[in-house]
């Protein structure tokens, strides 16, 4: 999925360079989204793979 959020990041930025600042402006709030979405999959991943780790021990 972060690979995803870095494509639509990169066409955000080609559509910018271009004109199409519409477009832009939607793929990068598509990518802003993706981005958090992963990092909260993430945050949370990390919590559980703490929380599962002290209690293996």
């Amino acid at each position: 999925m972060l690979r995803l959020a870095l494509f639509f990041f990169i066409v955000s930025l080609i559509a910018g360079l271009f004109g199409f600042t519409g477009i832009a402006a939607a793929t990068a709030g598509i990518a802003r989204i993706l981005f958090f979405i992963v990092l909260l999959a993430f945050l949370v991943f990390l919590l559980l793979g703490l929380l599962a780790g002290g209690s293996l021990l």
